[in-house]
């Protein structure tokens, strides 16, 4: 028997496969059908999707849906008075239970400043926690398609990055190591899509 590896579920550990996987994410164009984004596994089957604003309509929230379009995570940028002031804007993510936000799964940090971009981005899968430290980080370029994210011990979760032979942003490869919520990683690079502005913004 081969060693057992350690399961890591965020979202479920339904997502989460014995073995590293490559998943393929393209950018739907917003004028076509909304933008948003589609992501597929080595045999071209849709295994998730996202929807942004221009499917929902509004600003700040997306869907995680799974490859049956059923949805997965609800994913809010906190607003408010508290959230204005905060040198951080902060994405939450829920769980979907009966087309309904339940659960808080996860939360992610995005410094507002520019001073503070060099800062990582944190996430947090604990709702005590504040989420100063948070449990992973995002370290590198999402926008130029090399970033990281990494646990709070430095092992590597998931990388995204670009094919040698495709210069295309609009098409690219997310590695999702072995036991890690693959849901939980295509929500985060839902955020990140758009806070910087991409497919699901609009």
């Amino acid at each position: 028997m081969g060693a057992v590896t350690n399961i890591t579920p965020v979202v479920s550990k339904i997502y989460c496969f014995s073995s590293q996987t490559t998943l393929m994410v393209r950018r739907r164009p917003q004028i076509v059908n909304g933008g948003g984004l589609v992501v597929m596994n080595s045999n071209q089957k849709v295994v998730f999707s996202v929807d942004g604003c221009g499917i929902l309509g509004v600003k700040g929230e997306l869907i995680l849906r799974d490859g049956d379009g059923a949805p997965v995570l609800f994913i809010r940028k906190k607003g408010g008075v508290v959230q204005a002031l905060s040198a951080h804007n902060r994405w939450n993510s829920y769980l979907m239970d009966y087309e309904r936000p339940s659960k808080l799964v996860f939360s992610l940090r995005e410094p507002k400043s520019r001073l503070l971009t060099k800062s990582a981005i944190k996430i947090s899968i604990d709702a005590k926690e504040n989420g100063k430290d948070g449990n992973f980080e995002v370290k590198g370029s999402f926008s130029e398609r090399a970033c990281t994210i990494m646990d709070r011990r430095g092992n590597v979760v998931a990388q995204v990055g670009l094919k040698e032979t495709m210069a295309n942003k609009d098409f690219y490869h997310v590695v999702v190591q072995p036991g890690y919520d693959q849901a939980f990683v295509i929500g985060v690079i839902a955020i990140l899509d758009n806070i910087h502005g991409e497919s699901t913004r609009c």
